[in-house]
């Protein structure tokens, strides 16, 4: 007996020391816990409240400041002058020319002339204009969480480019800014406002799927065509740098929405493991000379949830294959599928009674081409059905920018909790660094931050806010 017991001492200790001989480069303070790594939960500070469901007093007009004018910033500019209750006050880039083509923009169209700022300190000044409430974020990932907290400390809300942040530090930082200053700050998820994917969540919500228990989200597209349009590079050299998922959001966003993930489930750990880099290594040597390539090709993450659900993500922005957002809903009795072709299989007993079109369905095989479109339509989104037509004229990735926005300033114009909150911006956004860890750990398990500091289950099910009529 006591060879045994001094055997399992042995087996315990070397397990101990193996784990904690586990090295991680992380922006928080680490441990390793039952063979997972798990960062470090800051408390939350003496008098700061959570922002679940916030609320802040109604804006009739919303000032907007827009900072950064590349590829999204600009038309970004020209899609909130279809907005009603908008003024455009300022407008900001690191480039002047940038700032007058899109004040010109503006006067084409008939608004008043902005206040303008250019410069690497710009937007510092644009934070600190009395005119702007809401600063609209569309620089280079790298200074999205700086712009972000600074923006809110100059008691500014906060629209935010995709990812809303790169690091874990940089995510409870921007929570903590926006419980303690009561501002709030919204990652611009499009994808959660296209049109499939409101219409699945509509249904989903309706109990045609049956319990979710597994959805899959991706971002891949080939970005060969785009690689030089990014200023200075930064996209591609960011990549060269860091393994992981380094574009999350699209794929997790509208995942997270259909699991009510910190409305009654949250996401527990993951597990990340990449393919090894081939013509990201190629067009690295090509535009930069360099010859080591850190990100993957191709990046698998999966994640489960304490409710015992799974969910998938993929990244893969240089092989050659169809651009492909993957969305994909499991249930128990039910299944829809976004890419690479629409369909939905479902159970007659969970559509209305007595319509012909929807006997004699077994979840089995896809329904017809007909009665996808009378679903598409029957279900659609209530948002969808009262701005699509607007949307699609004005535009945006088909639209979804256009609803994204719209939805946004509905909620400030009228005192409501926003569609994304604080905490999906840092639960969407996380994957960066913890993918990263997860690989370069020989992809160990790695706990997720639960970033609202145990309130994940004080709201159940996810929902968009409405005015009461």
């Amino acid at each position: 007996m006591k060879k045994l017991f001094a055997l399992c001492m042995i087996c315990t200790l070397i397990f101990t020391a193996g784990c904690t001989q586990v090295k991680v480069d992380s922006s928080m303070p680490y441990s390793v816990e039952n063979g997972r790594i798990v960062l470090e939960t800051p408390k939350r500070p003496a008098g700061q409240q959570s922002a679940l469901a916030m609320t802040a007093e109604p804006l009739d007009t919303v000032r907007v400041g827009f900072v950064g004018l590349g590829m999204r910033g600009s038309d970004a500019v020209i899609r909130y002058t279809y907005i009603d209750g908008v003024c455009i006050t300022a407008l900001c880039d690191l480039l002047p020319e940038r700032t007058e083509a899109s004040k010109n923009a503006l006067l084409e169209r008939g608004w008043p002339e902005p206040a303008l700022y250019s410069g690497e300190e710009g937007w510092r000044e644009l934070c600190e204009n009395p005119d702007v409430d809401l600063v609209y974020i569309c620089t280079p990932w790298q200074n999205h969480a700086e712009i972000s907290v600074y923006a809110m400390q100059c008691g500014k809300h906060v629209a935010v480019e995709v990812p809303g942040a790169m690091t874990i530090a940089e995510c409870w930082d921007i929570i903590n800014t926006s419980e303690s200053t009561r501002k709030h700050c919204m990652m611009l998820e499009n994808c959660c406002y296209d049109f499939f994917e409101m219409t699945a969540l509509n249904m989903a919500q309706q109990g045609l799927f049956g319990e979710i228990l597994h959805v899959e989200g991706a971002y891949i597209h080939n970005l060969d065509p785009y690689w030089k349009l990014y200023q200075g590079n930064w996209r591609l050299d960011y990549n060269q740098k860091h393994r992981g998922d380094n574009y999350p959001t699209h794929g997790l966003g509208p995942a997270c929405q259909v699991l009510n993930i910190h409305r009654g489930d949250r996401m527990e750990y993951l597990v990340s493991m990449d393919t090894k880099s081939v013509h990201g290594k190629e067009v690295s040597k090509e535009m930069m000379g360099t010859e080591e390539f850190a990100n993957g090709d191709h990046t698998v993450t999966l994640i489960r949830t304490v409710g015992g659900k799974q969910i998938e993500i993929q990244h893969n922005v240089y092989t050659r294959r169809p651009y492909n957002r993957m969305y994909q809903i499991t249930g128990t009795e039910g299944f829809a599928n976004k890419y690479p072709v629409r369909g939905f299989a479902l159970m007659s007993h969970n559509l209305p009674e007595g319509r012909e079109e929807y006997a004699g369905l077994d979840g089995e095989r896809f329904v017809s081409p007909e009665l996808l479109k009378i679903l598409l339509e029957e279900y659609k989104h209530p948002i969808t059905a009262e701005i699509e037509e607007k949307a699609r004229m004005v535009g945006g990735h088909g639209g979804m920018d256009f609803i994204m926005d719209y939805r946004l300033i509905y909620c400030l114009r009228n005192g409501l909790p926003l569609d994304q909150d604080v905490y999906d911006l840092a639960e969407w956004s996380c994957l960066i660094e913890l993918s990263r860890i997860s690989i370069e750990s020989g992809s160990m398990p790695v706990a997720v931050p639960d970033f609202t500091r145990g309130e994940w289950d004080r709201i159940k099910g996810y929902c968009h806010a409405f005015v009461e009529k």
